[in-house]
C-alpha cells in the first residue's frame, strides 16, 4: 500500500481514521512498515506526517487499478474491524494447488524424494497402492514441484494481478 500526504486544500474529515504507523523503517524511498495484526498489510509511507487525516492512499493509474481498489476495500474493512472479504485473485482450487506446490518445493529443498513428497501430500496408502514409476500421483508431484520452482523463480508475480480479458 502506498501512502502519501493528503492534499492541504481538501476539507477536514469528520471522522478521520488513525493508523498505527509506529513501527516504520527509514529508507531512501520513504518509510516501510506493516499495520494490522491479522494478516499484516505492508506499506510504503511517502508522507512526512502520520497523524489521523493527514495520510492518503496513492493509486497509480494503470491496468492494475481495479485490483488495487479491491485491496483498499479489504484494507478498509480490516481497519473498521469488519469481516474482510476473501481476495478474489485466486480461486479456492488455486489456493489449494498453491499450498501443495509450496509443500512440494519445501520437500525438494529438504532433500525429499518425489515418492516421499507424494506420501506426505496424498497419503501412504494411495502412493504405495500402485507402481510408483507409472503412477499419476508421481506425475502430479513432479508437476507440483516444477510449477513451484517456476513460482519461486518470479512467476509468483502473476498471482498478484487479477486475470484480465485481452
Amino acid at each position: 500500500m502506498l501512502l502519501g500526504e493528503a492534499p492541504a486544500f481538501r476539507p477536514s474529515l469528520p471522522r478521520p481514521i488513525a493508523l498505527d504507523l509506529r513501527s516504520q523503517v527509514e529508507a531512501e524511498e520513504g518509510r516501510y512498515g506493516t499495520f494490522g495484526t491479522d494478516g499484516p498489510v505492508p506499506f510504503l509511507n511517502f508522507a512526512g506526517r502520520t497523524d489521523a487525516g493527514s495520510i492518503a492512499i496513492l493509486l497509480p493509474l494503470d491496468d492494475d487499478l481495479p485490483g488495487r481498489i479491491e485491496a483498499i476495500q479489504r484494507f478498509w474493512q480490516m481497519l473498521k474491524a469488519r469481516p474482510v472479504p476473501r481476495d478474489t485473485r485466486m480461486t479456492r482450487y488455486q489456493r489449494q494447488r498453491f499450498r501443495l506446490m509450496m509443500q512440494a518445493a519445501d520437500g525438494r529443498a529438504a532433500g525429499a524424494s518425489y515418492r516421499e513428497i507424494g506420501i506426505v501430500l496424498f497419503g501412504e496408502r494411495r502412493v504405495l497402492g500402485e507402481p510408483w514409476k507409472t503412477s499419476p500421483l508421481r506425475a502430479a508431484v513432479i508437476a507440483l514441484a516444477r510449477n513451484a520452482s517456476a513460482l519461486i523463480g518470479g512467476g509468483y508475480l502473476g498471482l498478484l494481478r487479477h486475470r484480465r480479458k485481452p
